[in-house]
């Protein structure tokens, strides 16, 4: 069985607190589509990314973290509810919202008395749902509530809390959801967004702690845009570059978020609350081949197989660098097998609450403070666009089936072919009829995800 606990978050576990005792607080930045190869500390030799470099000589990085999915939604839902695409309420991309009764980390953050906040690409729920970020443990919210409304970045409004904010831009076929491409660019919402994240924290209560979800929707393309999909107010340094247009683009989408996260660590300098808050910067999946992107240029996926959409490494394995002073030893690496699936119970690590909420996942934190690997039986994925396929990693290994749930089963070891190049199935039978029961035992029937035949 894929282990399953049952979190009691009515103890705070062993998190140093501050001179004032003031609990940890957690910033959690994601990016959209951003590859394993992207990012300079792992192993980029063109995108330059020397704040997020930084953040990893002063921290470590997660060299085997797993995305919930390996496209936007489903890896979310897993990241917020601790449950993975076997279990989950949200398997694939649409318009599915969260419900009242789902358990969600800023659910749990919030009930512990944290200041919780979200600026960004939500993708749990549309307007007037159940399942808005003011409705799933957020104080505030700013950003875009649909994955294809945040295709656009330059949009007619965002959402603040519950409400649209209009934007000046211009979008002349606009869709339903907001998304198109403008003809009067003049607001870029990625900047609106920085800027209000920013103010937030400025106003927090500096003897509380806060919970700074930050999902951006850099480098994500506008795909109603085309080959003019990787939209950035300007190529910066790769402005003279003799490189295909969407390359510059998607270069400087990537340094201009990397400028963004430099921002914000340096406001957790100014504010004095550096020492006592866990950052956690990460990707929802795979690099993209979208809006002109040629994922191969700039080898996004680096030593990985695959792309956004893949179960392959490339599709799901993503950058995570992870700074928190004091318990985090500077330039280091952990190899162990983590991911979203984790975050939640990361949280109720952090801090004290009155409930307890159901996750696949276990704390990061005894990772980060450099103990042993995590004792369970697996991470599992399943994904139903195209011909579908589930995965599981179990120790050194991975498993693939394709389609889902009858295809025949490719076998890895991840650890020593990181490019999933070597099928084992046949000489391993052994560990191929291991991961059958792990892969029978990580799906959860839905009504809302069926089975295929």
């Amino acid at each position: 069985m894929i282990l399953r606990a049952a979190l009691s978050l009515a103890v705070c576990l062993s998190a140093p607190l501050a001179a004032n005792d003031r609990a940890p607080s957690l910033v959690l930045i994601v990016a959209d589509d951003l590859g394993y190869g992207d990012l300079g500390c792992y192993g980029q030799q063109v995108i330059q990314t020397p704040h997020i470099d930084q953040l990893a000589a002063e921290g470590l990085r997660l060299t085997h973290f797993y995305a919930g999915s390996t496209v936007c939604a489903p890896s979310r839902c897993v990241l917020m509810t601790g449950l993975d695409t076997g279990k989950c309420l949200i398997r694939g991309n649409g318009k599915t919202n969260l419900r009242p009764e789902d358990a969600t980390m800023a659910k749990v953050l919030q009930g512990a008395g944290y200041q919780t906040g979200c600026f960004g690409k939500w993708g749990l729920g549309h307007e007037g749902s159940t399942g808005l970020p003011t409705r799933q443990g957020f104080d505030a919210f700013f950003g875009y509530l649909d994955q294809h409304h945040a295709h656009n970045y330059y949009p007619t409004f965002l959402i603040d809390g519950e409400e649209r904010h209009a934007l000046p831009n211009v979008v002349p076929t606009e869709g339903q959801y907001g998304q198109g491409k403008a003809s009067e660019k003049i607001e870029y919402a990625a900047d609106t967004i920085h800027d209000r994240a920013l103010t937030w924290m400025r106003g927090l209560d500096p003897g509380r702690p806060f919970f700074l979800f930050y999902p951006s929707t850099l480098p994500h393309a506008n795909n109603e845009a085309g080959r003019e999909g990787m939209e950035v107010p300007s190529y910066g340094p790769y402005v003279d570059e003799d490189w295909p247009e969407p390359q510059k683009g998607h270069a400087a989408m990537i340094s201009h978020l990397d400028r963004q996260v430099g921002e914000l660590v340096a406001l957790l300098e100014e504010l004095d609350r550096a020492r006592d808050t866990l950052v956690i910067f990460t990707s929802d999946n795979g690099p993209h081949r979208e809006g002109g992107n040629d994922p191969d240029f700039h080898d996004s996926n680096g030593p990985l197989r695959g792309i956004k959409r893949a179960l392959t490494d490339g599709g799901i394995r993503v950058p995570t660098v992870v700074r928190w002073p004091g318990v985090t030893r500077r330039g280091s690496s952990c190899d162990h097998a983590l991911g979203f699936v984790d975050l939640l119970a990361t949280a109720a690590d952090l801090c004290a609450a009155s409930a307890a909420a159901p996750t696949d996942g276990v704390s990061l934190l005894p990772s980060l403070r450099g103990g042993a690997a995590p004792q369970r039986d697996a991470l599992y994925w399943e994904f139903y666009e195209g011909d579908s396929a589930q995965a599981v990693r179990f120790g050194a290994y991975k498993a693939i089936r394709a389609p889902l749930f009858h295809g025949p089963i490719e076998l890895y070891d991840v650890v020593a072919d990181p490019g999933e190049e070597t099928n084992l199935a046949q000489r391993r039978p052994d560990l191929v009829r291991r991961a059958e029961g792990l892969l029978a035992a990580g799906h959860t029937p839905s009504e809302l995800w069926k089975r295929r035949r």
